[in-house]
């Protein structure tokens, strides 16, 4: 008989004992929903039809089924949704280095191990402490690898809020966390939803280099730096270039400047710590990694998925950003004849970048000309 089955499990004292075991594995909070997320339906079909998913044709493959979570997992009752903290602690003020044109900024999630592992792992665990005391169960555990809704579920499940950045939101921990799922064919009693707190707050859209948040709640990722520097596998337009600054792996700008992530909390995950010196490592000194040293040093991290051809795509678009100085265009033309032609567009256009400064900064003053 399965656990759902069982008339005498006490379901309540089970959810309770599940967020405890949660938190004793490292996460900062987990709750449970129900299934149903008909009220996403009519805005995820208006975003998709609005082409604001981009280059990222899984969105629309999957269509609807991401709002349906029977249809992904049959069998599926209940969703178990928990947060975990990224930020490293120590690691380099965020805002010093987006404001340092010579640094290579990288969003802080992926400073240290990827995720997706960490995670995964946790939630295995978490799931089998719970086949241990309910008995057999089904059950399926996701982090950002299916067609899942993990904002509106985690929102459902009462972690938080969704932000206008589209983001969840708590007032205890800001939005600086992952999220992660269990589905599981246990009836779990569903956690209250909580009200959102951004009020009348238009930070997070007011502050986005590329304003890709074209409403509240409401992100076309064309325009978004973290699709530009992460999704999407051509060129980035060269509209967004000079916006993208020196920002080349994902954007935080519109978290950093969130008044819930004073609340933000420091991660406690060793697997979180700053790998390579990630916080603060220097345009110049990444792009000069050749292929095998990229591959050594990402092994294990978020950032390895890009590729290493994407990544000097990325690190050339900051150099062409950074301040003009000899260093940075030697840099940019020692890789001006790379086999890649993506690399080469990039190198290209920053060094063009870099004339077209040192032509302006030549230009005589009104003074002079008097």
């Amino acid at each position: 008989m399965n656990a759902f089955e069982s008339p005498s499990m006490d379901y309540q004292l089970l959810k309770a004992n599940i967020k405890t075991w949660a938190h004793d594995l490292g996460f900062g909070q987990a709750g449970v929903s129900g299934i149903d997320l008909s009220i996403m339906e009519p805005g995820l079909l208006a975003w998709l039809e609005a082409g604001y998913h981009g280059e990222m044709d899984y969105m629309a493959r999957h269509g609807l089924k991401r709002a349906r979570p029977a249809e992904l997992v049959p069998g599926t009752l209940s969703i178990i949704s928990c947060r975990m903290n990224y930020v490293p602690a120590n690691s380099r003020d965020a805002w010093e280095t987006l404001k340092d044109g010579d640094a290579a900024y990288i969003s802080r999630y992926a400073l240290g191990r990827d995720y997706h592992k960490v995670l995964r792992n946790r939630l295995q665990k978490l799931a089998d402490k719970i086949n241990k005391v309910a008995g057999p169960m089904g059950f399926r555990v996701f982090t950002d690898s299916a067609p899942v809704m993990e904002v509106q579920l985690a929102s459902q499940a009462g972690n938080g809020w969704r932000g206008k950045h589209t983001l969840l939101l708590s007032r205890d921990a800001g939005s600086m966390f992952f999220l992660g799922e269990i589905f599981t064919d246990l009836p779990l009693p569903a956690d209250d939803s909580v009200q959102e707190h951004c009020g009348r707050c238009t930070r997070c859209i007011d502050i986005c280099p590329t304003q890709a948040i074209v409403a509240p709640y409401q992100v076309d990722a064309r325009r978004c730096i973290s699709y530009l520097t992460i999704e999407l596998h051509g060129p980035i337009p060269v509209e967004f270039r000079p916006m993208i600054g020196n920002r080349v792996y994902g954007c935080d700008d519109c978290q950093l400047t969130c008044p819930w992530n004073r609340f933000a909390q420091h991660s406690t995950e060793p697997d979180f710590a700053i790998r390579n010196g990630l916080d603060s490592s220097s345009l110049i000194d990444l792009f000069a990694w050749t292929e095998e040293v990229f591959q050594l040093r990402m092994a294990g991290s978020a950032i390895y998925r890009i590729g290493y051809e994407r990544w000097l795509r990325n690190l050339a678009v900051g150099l062409g950003n950074a301040p003009s100085s000899p260093a940075v265009i030697a840099a940019l033309q020692a890789r001006a004849d790379d086999p890649s032609p993506l690399v080469r567009e990039h190198v290209n256009w920053s060094l063009a970048q870099h004339v077209l400064a040192a032509n302006i900064e030549s230009q005589p003053t009104g003074e002079e000309l008097s």
